[in-house]
């Protein structure tokens, strides 16, 4: 398994002259030499690690290495679980669509919402039904009407050139 974390200057990778060093219990010692903190670690059986490389002296904590990188690994993989990927959900309905082909897609709308998921309802006109868009407006009312315990606007039909498009989110 590759690591996540960032590398860290450890040891005698770090380039300054001077550090400003805190040990292994969290206090300060203050400002002295590399090879006097390295010293002062090496007693310790524990590894000198920049924490602030960029600070002027850099900062560096005495403290076990593995164990620090181990637990950022595992900071990092356990805000990574709790994220969720919302999706756009895709629904093509057309102007005349029958009442049990709507019902469908309507279950799909829901289902779709209830899951987290923005759902893209997208009608296409066809023909000359382009002469009459007002049947498509209605029908995207009825699904606005039928979805809105589950949903918010969150983009109101719009025509654009042949399709008519809207966007609803979940609420939460």
């Amino acid at each position: 398994m590759k690591p996540i974390a960032k590398e860290a200057d450890i040891n005698w990778n770090i380039r300054a002259s001077e550090v400003r060093v805190i040990d292994a219990e969290g206090k300060q010692v203050g400002i002295i030499p590399l090879k006097e903190a390295m010293r002062l670690a090496e007693e310790q059986g524990l590894d000198l690690v920049a924490v602030a490389p960029n600070a002027t002296p850099p900062v560096c904590r005495v403290m076990n290495y593995g164990k620090y990188k181990y637990q950022q690994n595992k900071r990092i993989h356990e805000a990574r679980k709790n994220q969720t990927m919302v999706q756009i959900k895709e629904v093509k309905v057309r102007p005349h669509t029958e009442e049990h082909d709507f019902q469908f897609k309507m279950r799909h709308v829901k289902r779709f919402l209830s899951e987290g998921n923005k759902v893209k309802i997208f009608m296409l006109f066809r023909g000359r039904e382009i002469v009459r868009p007002e049947f498509g407006k209605e029908l995207l009312d009825r699904i606005i009407e039928e979805c809105k315990d589950l949903m918010v606007l969150e983009q109101s039909p719009r025509l654009e050139g042949r399709s008519m498009v809207m966007i609803l989110t979940p609420k939460h």
